[in-house]
C-alpha cells in the first residue's frame, strides 16, 4: 500500500485542487504561465522548491486556515502552523481556562484561568511569532455558517469530542459544490488518548470521512444504574449520580446537561461532593467530574506534540500542493514508539458521505422498542436517543415533549404493525449530524 506522506508521487483522486484554488484567486497567482508550467513538471518528477523559496513562502502567507480547538493539542497545532509560515489562522474553542489545564497547555498562565481559550491562545502566539494573524472566536463551531467556512483552504481539528467531529465533518461534506472546486476545503483531524493518537486527512466526498470511521472508536464506560442510585463505591459512580439522575430530578428532564458548560459542571461536580461525602467515598474532584461527563482520558503533552507535529506537516503539504497522508495515521508510545499508515476506506453506506441506505434485516415480531436498543448498540453510529419515523408517520419522537407522548405507545408494537418489509425508516439522533435512512426487511 502506498503512503502518499513518504514518497514523492501526485497524490490521486485530489490532484491539484489547491492549485484550482490558486487559478481562481487572482492574488496567489505568483508566476508567468511559462513559468507555472515549468514548475508543474518539476513536481511531475519529484523535484521540490526549497523550504524558503518565494513561492511557498506567499503560498503560506496567502493560505487561510482553521483550527478547531485551543486545548492540549490545539496549543501545539497553532504554534506549528505560525512557526512553519502560515499568515492567516482563524482558531475556534468554546471552553475557558482552567486551572488544570496549564500543566500541558503551555500557552496559558495562571493569570489567564477563566478568559477563553482562543482568545488567550491567539494573543500569545500572536506575541511570539511576528507577522502572523490568528483571529479567535470564543463559542461553538455550531455557530457559524457556510460563508464562514468557505473563506478557509484548510480546516485542522484539534478536538475531544467525537460530536464535534462529527459535525465538522458533515458540514464540509454539505458544502460541496461539483460545479466550484474551492468548495471542498480538506479537514485534518488529530486526536489523541493517554499515549496513543492518530492523523489524518479526510478529502470531503473523494476519501474515507469521519463518519466511516466511527465503529473504530470504544464505546464510553457506562456504570450499572442500580451501583450508582443505591451503592455507589467510587467517585466515579457519585459523579454518574449526579449527571444521570440528580440532574434531571432538580432541572427537568427538559433541561440537559451542557458538558461544556463550567456552571453545569460545577453544579455536578458539588452535588456528587456531597453524595461522595455521604457514602465516605473520596476522590471526587472537577477535573475528574470533567473527565466522566465528557468521557475524557488524561492527556500526555509528548502525544500531542507528536500528533500535532503531524497535522501541520500534512497542512503544509497541501498548502504546497506537495503529496500528502493517504489517509490515516495511528501512533502508540506506551512500549516506545510505533506508527502505522494505511488507506482507511469509504463506506458505501456511510450516513454522511455514502450514496445508499443501511439496509438491516430484523425480526418482523420484535418491539419498536428493541430496534430502537439495538440502533443503540451499533458502533457504526453511536446513537444516544434516536427519533424514527417513515414517509408517512412518526413512529418514536424524543422531542417535543407533545409528540414524544403521542408516539410512545408505538414502543410496545410489532414492528409489523408499524412498518412493511423493504419500507425505509428515517432516524435522526441529537449524536448525529445527519439522518440515516434504514431500508428494513423481514428474516
Amino acid at each position: 500500500m502506498t503512503d502518499y506522506a513518504t514518497v514523492g508521487t501526485t497524490t490521486p483522486s485530489y490532484g491539484r485542487v489547491l492549485s484550482d484554488m490558486e487559478d481562481v484567486n487572482e492574488e496567489t497567482e505568483i508566476t508567468s504561465e511559462e513559468q507555472q508550467e515549468g514548475q508543474e513538471a518539476e513536481e511531475e518528477e519529484g523535484v521540490l522548491l526549497a523550504l524558503d523559496s518565494p513561492q511557498i513562502q506567499l503560498t503560506l502567507e496567502t493560505c487561510k486556515i482553521l483550527v478547531i480547538g485551543a486545548g492540549g493539542l490545539g496549543c501545539e497545532i497553532l504554534k506549528n502552523l505560525a512557526l512553519t509560515g502560515f499568515k492567516e489562522i482563524h482558531v475556534i474553542d468554546m471552553d475557558t481556562i482552567d486551572l488544570s489545564n496549564l500543566n500541558r497547555q503551555f500557552l496559558f498562565r495562571q493569570k489567564d484561568v477563566g478568559r477563553p481559550k482562543a482568545t488567550v491562545a491567539a494573543e500569545f502566539v500572536t506575541q511570539r511569532v511576528p507577522g502572523v494573524n490568528i483571529v479567535p472566536y470564543y463559542g461553538k463551531i455550531q455557530d457559524k455558517d457556510d460563508e464562514y467556512y468557505s473563506q478557509f483552504q484548510v480546516v485542522v481539528c484539534g478536538l475531544d469530542s467525537i460530536e464535534a467531529r462529527r459535525w465538522i465533518n458533515a458540514k464540509l461534506i454539505e458544502m460541496i459544490d461539483d460545479d466550484d472546486p474551492t468548495s471542498l476545503k480538506p479537514l485534518i483531524d488529530g486526536g489523541t488518548e493517554g499515549f496513543k493518537g492518530q492523523a489524518r486527512v479526510i478529502l470531503p466526498t473523494i476519501n474515507s470521512c469521519y463518519e466511516c470511521s466511527l465503529d473504530m472508536f470504544n464505546k464510553p464506560t457506562t456504570f450499572p444504574i442500580c451501583t450508582i442510585a443505591n451503592t455507589p463505591r467510587l467517585p466515579e459512580h457519585c459523579i454518574e449520580w449526579a449527571s444521570v439522575l440528580e440532574w434531571p430530578k432538580v432541572h427537568g428532564k427538559d433541561v440537559k446537561c451542557d458538558n461544556d458548560n463550567p456552571e453545569h459542571i460545577l453544579w455536578l461536580y458539588e452535588t456528587a461532593s456531597a453524595r461522595a461525602k455521604e457514602f465516605n467515598i473520596s476522590g471526587v474532584t472537577y477535573s475528574l467530574t470533567q473527565g466522566v461527563v465528557k468521557n475524557i482520558i488524561p492527556a500526555i503533552a509528548s502525544t500531542n506534540a507528536i500528533i500535532a507535529a503531524s497535522c501541520c506537516n500534512e497542512a503544509f503539504k497541501i498548502a504546497t500542493g506537495s503529496p500528502f497522508l493517504d489517509n490515516y495515521m495511528m501512533y502508540t508510545g506506551n512500549d516506545g514508539m510505533y506508527t502505522y499508515t494505511f488507506q482507511h476506506q469509504r463506506k458505501p453506506e456511510c450516513p454522511v458521505c455514502g450514496k445508499i441506505a443501511s439496509s438491516a434485516e430484523l425480526d418482523r415480531t420484535m418491539t419498536l422498542e428493541d430496534l430502537i436498543e439495538l440502533l443503540k448498540e451499533r458502533p457504526d453510529v453511536q446513537l444516544k436517543r434516536p427519533s424514527l419515523r417513515t414517509a408517512t408517520k412518526s413512529l418514536y419522537m424524543q422531542a417535543p415533549p407533545v409528540l414524544e407522548e403521542a408516539t410512545r405507545p408505538n414502543l410496545e408494537k410489532k414492528l409489523e404493525d408499524l412498518i412493511e418489509s423493504g419500507e425505509y425508516i428515517t432516524v435522526t439522533d441529537v449524536a448525529l449530524p445527519v439522518s440515516i435512512q434504514l431500508k428494513v426487511t423481514w428474516k
